[in-house]
């Protein structure tokens, strides 16, 4: 029986931490060669040659390691967003680790290629005009973001890797507001991990990955609820049209009769 009053506050608080915790280590397990790679090139490199080459290994890498681990993560986290939260956390990310291995694994490529691109763009252009890195930026930030729409997407819905894409695109796009919170709220849980580095281990991707979902999901029953308006409407509409056919044909009896 769960423990009421502070006690029982206590608990939740310990639960979740447990939760959040545990999702998050067996993200970083399964991306494990990227992690290596990164912490070595990333913190390690003697030199811009060698931090090239780490860079370039990381890209091959993420689209299968980190991409199939951060989509069983988000298949974790739309479990609890949806209200689900005593769900079996082992069972449940190895499973959506082993049902989005392949979607996740091609959309990681072209995420992959894509922010490629960006980072390149932004150093060429970094140095030549302020004005354009800034762009850059701002691409590569709502980039991110279609990035965890994808991956929301991919565990909600079943589709075709390219209609994931295209729909994360265009509903980054579509809701500014949401995508510019969404960044807003990763970009803090990524800076406190940087001055509270053990976050980073235990809390960082499993809280980004509540927090994305939980946006996404805002935007999903606002989509649903639109949906069920038109559907409505459309019945209405329909009723409306065919009781306007039914006192046509009373009319057109009467007036049959009459004669």
């Amino acid at each position: 029986m769960e423990p009421r009053g502070l006690m029982g506050g206590f608990y939740r608080i310990s639960e979740w931490i447990m939760r959040l915790s545990v999702i998050n280590v067996l993200w970083l397990i399964c991306s494990l060669p990227f992690v290596f790679v990164a912490v070595v090139g990333l913190f390690m490199s003697p030199g811009v040659e060698e931090l090239k080459s780490s860079l370039i290994l990381m890209a091959i890498l993420a689209p299968f390691t980190l991409f199939p681990a951060t989509a069983a993560m988000f298949t974790v986290a739309r479990k609890w967003v949806m209200g689900e939260s005593d769900v079996a956390l082992f069972k449940t990310f190895f499973r959506g680790y082993k049902e989005n291995y392949k979607q996740s694994m091609l959309g990681g490529i072209i995420y992959t290629v894509l922010l490629a691109i960006m980072i390149v763009d932004f150093i060429v252009y970094r140095e030549q005009l302020n004005l354009l890195s800034y762009i850059f930026i701002a691409f590569l930030v709502l980039l991110i973001v279609s990035l965890f729409n994808f991956f929301s997407m991919l565990v909600h819905y079943h589709m075709k890797t390219f209609q994931l894409l295209k729909n994360a695109v265009l509903i980054t796009i579509g809701k500014p507001f949401r995508s510019l919170s969404t960044a807003v709220m990763s970009g803090a849980v990524m800076y406190f991990s940087t001055r509270f580095t053990f976050l980073i281990p235990f809390f960082m991707g499993s809280i980004i990955a509540y927090l994305a979902f939980w946006n996404f999901h805002l935007i999903y029953q606002k989509l649903q609820d639109q949906a069920e308006k038109a559907r409505l409407a459309e019945e209405e509409e329909a009723e409306k049209a065919a009781e306007l056919d039914r006192i046509d044909l009373v009319k057109d009896d009467s007036n049959e009769t009459s004669k």
